[in-house]
């Protein structure tokens, strides 16, 4: 989900690791030459998919941490790709803390229906996070960083 902390604590788990990092909301954003907003805000939410899922699509990396954008799982070839790289990893935070967490919800690049609100994202997508993950760990709101990273090492081993 935005705000759960893919790409922070997908840094640092490359850091720990010694892994390459790459957040497909950078990627995507390089390839279209626009904020995400904004290739929302020209294409709606399902040419938004498109786009991610042909990016995601299209990686072919090892030995890399890669952050996706919380809409893979929307799409069958994004999270289908995710899923041939490597584990997926769900970073489950609480609804009510993710609220606390992202206070841009209409500048931020969620791809999300006019109307929706990050509850109605959260019901929508937290049982495709569920069904997808190999892994799920809980990230309570007092989890430092170094305390989430650990957790998702521990479950990788």
């Amino acid at each position: 989900m935005p705000g759960s902390g893919k790409s922070t604590v997908g840094v640092l788990l490359a850091k720990t690791l010694g892994y390459r990092f790459l957040d497909t909301d950078l990627l995507i954003q390089q390839r279209e030459e626009a904020l995400l907003q904004d290739i929302l805000d020209k294409l709606g939410v399902e040419g938004f998919l498109d786009v991610e899922e042909a990016a995601i699509a299209g990686l072919d990396c090892e030995d890399t941490v890669v952050a996706p954008g919380g809409s893979a799982v929307c799409r069958a070839g994004a999270i289908g790709r995710l899923k041939e790289l490597g584990k997926v990893v769900y970073l489950h935070v609480p609804l009510a803390e993710l609220e606390r967490r992202v206070s841009n919800i209409t500048t931020r690049g969620i791809a999300m229906e006019p109307g929706q609100t990050l509850a109605d994202v959260y019901a929508i997508r937290e049982p495709l996070y569920r069904k997808y993950a190999d892994l799920t760990v809980d990230v309570m709101e007092k989890s430092s960083l170094e305390e989430t990273v650990a957790a998702v090492v521990a479950c990788l081993r």
